[in-house]
Formats: structure tokens, sequence, C-alpha cells
């Protein structure tokens, strides 16, 4: 049996926003970039937690999709490290795991993320929550 490949980074020369996917099951990568690409984000992915810190640093994405249950760096220690570097720092980052119990939301919260996702979460309902996390980022802070 053939596994379909696609590509580890959208080739689409529009200028959308760019999301960085982070998932170690490869369905779940495709899904979110094959939906995303066509609402018109450019996407990249990554597979484990390293490979995700070292990409975000370098590509600078838009928005974070982390899941938490990743290989050689979990997606708690990535978060960690993303919202400890000031390169990184100001990137939303969205949690979306099968993670369920345990406080997990409220840990996410906690650790930095802008917004938490069960899975399974439809690929609708993740573009809806970056679309939330884009225009908030995109709004002026006003002073307080």
């Amino acid at each position: 049996m053939r596994t379909k490949k696609y590509p580890t980074t959208s080739s689409v020369s529009h200028r959308g926003p760019l999301a960085l996917i982070v998932d170690d099951h490869a369905a779940t990568r495709a899904m979110y970039f094959t939906y995303l690409v066509s609402k018109g984000m450019r996407v990249v992915v990554a597979g484990d937690g390293l490979t995700a810190v070292r990409l975000a640093e370098g590509r600078q994405p838009d928005v974070i999709v982390m899941d938490l249950s990743l290989p050689l760096l979990d997606g708690w220690e990535a978060i960690r490290r993303l919202k400890g570097n000031r390169r990184t720092a100001h990137i939303p980052i969205v949690a979306c795991t099968g993670n369920i119990g345990g406080g997990s939301a409220e840990r996410a919260i906690v650790a930095g993320c802008d917004a938490y996702l069960m899975k399974p979460c439809l690929p609708e309902q993740l573009f809806e929550q970056i679309r939330i996390l884009l225009a908030r980022k995109a709004r002026p802070q006003r002073p307080a």
C-alpha cells in the first residue's frame, strides 16, 4: 500500500498568514495543511517538538498549532522554549491535543498557549480559532 505524499511547506505564491502545524501524526498534519492552504494560508509542518522550535525561530510563523504529545521534545517543553525566546514569544499558539483531564486546558493557557482545542478537532474549528487569534494580533494594543 502506498501512502500519499504531501509537501511539508506550501508553495502557494500569495502572501497569506503563515501557520506552523506541529503534530506527530502525518494524517493530521496533511488534513490541516490541505484545509488551511485552501483557505489562503501558507503552511509549514513539523512532526516533533525540536523541529517545531527550529522552524518557528527560522520562519517566524504568524500562528503555531501545537500538539502536546510529541516525540523528541514534547509540546509542553516546545511551548516553554518558544515563549521563553524573545524571537518567538509573540507568536500565538493553539494547543490542539487529545490530552483530556488533569486540567490540560488550564495548564496550556498558563504555559503560554492562546487557545486550546480538543482532538478530534475539525479543520473548520481550527481555522476559526486561527482567524480569531490573527484578528486579535492585528488589533493595535491600547495603553492601560
